[in-house]
């Protein structure tokens, strides 16, 4: 899909970035020793050429007896007296001119390192500027050495490959942190990269981090504003953080402040924020209520934006990032939120409403879904087990069963192991036409019906159909969208029919009043039935 393609090409570019900066640096280094020998063999004729000032005494003294004071070799040729006129030029220009203006010549004829003219054109501007720093540290330290002892041509080179070299490095590393691909070291994780975890271009986007702030030894009526605050943006919500510290004082004003009051003072305008807020509030109020969200209340919006790409649906990355869902938005998610979430089709939603079944089963454990095969396991699964794969660990069974060119088309379908498991509508014919197996090859549909009721077990087949015969079944498939029932000014407006979603329900309602309503929907059809 256009997600793995995605990722895969961030991989290259990203090689490719390191490759290019490695050959840059080489680049580099091949410049400073070919102008290095152009420097050495090039006769100091124009005083331009010369990359020292010429206003000690030691160079005086060379130029007496005859010697070049550059390290560059003077040929046979040129004639003591020639040099002892140039030398006096040189001298004079010198006293009349500050030391800056020399320095900087030196600086600029050290480095360069392509053909060119005297002067630099105006068509290269960064050439003269790329070196900027390291041309101040290798003409000091040359001047420390003329000082203190004779200058061999063998000494100045040194000092400018280590500053270059360091400084390259830093050029790449800050392309780096600039670049699309994000700095990882800023994000949690084991340090290596794992498919299903967080993306390279992830780091720009959740700039944000959870749970930055140990707060638990003080109680939330106990905390200050600047700690209200911090942990606003721990929760996504910074942008209610300029209007929480001109009307918030301490966290007991916060509790004791009723809904109305939260979402005025705060600017609260998303529904989604709100809820979330208030869910989090719900939470350090401590009335009993809900069990689970205290731990849901560990997943942050980094792990439910990973848990989306387990599911199948990384295609709601953003509406869900823009809504900073968490754990547990998550776990009481409405059809509202959803609608809210651009969530339309029925088999997304089903795909939600399932793995929030099975993360309530796990208790929210944040790492209970199975995203690879353990070569260690069991050739036959339990139930229990298939309920826990990902969408990439249904795309590897496929593979195993001889489906594997079909495999990439289950990606972005929703398909889980617990939509597999818990959703009695999701049938093998449905499986195959989100593969894209063509009605006609009945062998292929027949293979794949065979493996899919060995994988579920007898019980969860006996389950499907059961609901399959029942009265008023309506069919899974995978481009029926879900109907959005514009609201309206009149409250008492009665329902439909029963299969019609209340916009005020819960996605997975909670796993007691879930059972009774089945048992009570699976008592009526019998009674039609009877």
């Amino acid at each position: 899909s256009l997600e793995t393609q995605k990722l895969e090409f961030l991989a290259v570019v990203s090689e490719l970035k390191r490759q290019q900066a490695a050959l840059e640096r080489e680049n580099c280094e091949l410049r400073d020793r070919l102008a290095e020998e152009r420097r050495r063999n090039k006769p100091p004729i124009v005083p331009r050429s010369s990359p020292f000032p010429m206003s000690t005494p030691n160079n005086s003294q060379a130029l007496s007896r005859g010697t070049s004071p550059s390290p560059s070799p003077v040929p046979n040729t040129v004639s003591p007296r020639k040099i002892t006129e140039h030398q006096d030029d040189m001298h004079i220009q010198n006293q009349q001119q500050t030391p800056l203006p020399p320095y900087r010549r030196a600086g600029e004829q050290q480095y360069s390192s392509l053909p060119r003219q005297s002067t630099l054109s105006s068509e290269t501007p960064k050439k003269g500027v790329a070196f900027a720093e390291t041309e101040t540290v290798v003409i000091n330290d040359v001047s420390s050495d003329v000082d203190g002892r004779s200058h061999s041509p063998h000494q100045s080179p040194s000092p400018s490959l280590q500053v270059k070299k360091s400084n390259g490095i830093k050029r790449i590393f800050g392309r780096m942190k600039r670049s699309g691909s994000g700095n990882l070291d800023d994000l949690p994780g084991d340090g290596e990269f794992k498919r299903g975890g967080i993306r390279a271009t992830a780091g720009a986007r959740l700039g944000w981090s959870s749970h930055t702030h140990t707060k638990a030894n003080v109680p939330f009526s106990e905390w200050n504003l600047d700690t209200i605050c911090d942990w606003l943006m721990d929760l996504g919500l910074e942008s209610c953080v300029p209007e929480a510290k001109n009307w918030v004082k301490n966290g007991a004003q916060l509790l004791a402040a009723s809904t109305h009051d939260i979402e005025k003072e705060l600017g609260l305008k998303n529904p989604l924020h709100r809820k979330k807020l208030h869910l989090a509030l719900h939470c350090f109020r401590g009335l009993p209520g809900d069990s689970f969200l205290i731990p849901s209340g560990y997943l942050d919006t980094t792990w439910v934006l990973r848990w989306l790409d387990d599911v199948g649906l990384p295609q709601h990355k953003d509406a869900f990032l823009a809504a900073r869902v968490d754990g547990r938005l998550l776990h009481r998610l409405t059809v509202d939120d959803l609608t809210t979430l651009h969530v339309t089709s029925v088999l997304h939603v089903a795909s939600i409403r399932t793995s929030i079944q099975v993360l309530r089963s796990q208790n929210f454990e944040p790492n209970c879904l199975i995203r690879r095969s353990d070569p260690d396991e069991p050739a036959t699964e339990g139930t229990k087990d298939v309920a826990l794969w990902t969408n990439h660990r249904v795309m590897e069974w496929l593979r195993v069963v001889d489906l594997a060119e079909y495999a990439p088309n289950l990606r972005g379908s929703g398909v889980h192991g617990g939509l597999l498991v818990y959703e009695p509508r999701f049938t093998g014919e449905l499986l195959a036409s989100l593969l894209s197996i063509p009605p006609g090859k009945t062998l292929l549909r027949r293979h794949l019906m065979t493996h899919f009721k060995e994988l579920l077990g007898r019980e969860v087949i006996q389950e499907k159909r059961e609901a399959e015969a029942s009265l008023g079944y309506v069919p899974l498939t995978a481009t029926a969208k879900m109907k959005v029932v514009k609201k309206s000014q009149f409250t008492l407006k009665r329902k439909k029919s029963k299969s019609e979603l209340d916009y005020g329900e819960l996605v997975c309602a909670l796993s007691q009043s879930r059972a009774e309503e089945q048992a009570e929907n699976h008592t009526k059809s019998r009674g039609c039935l009877s």
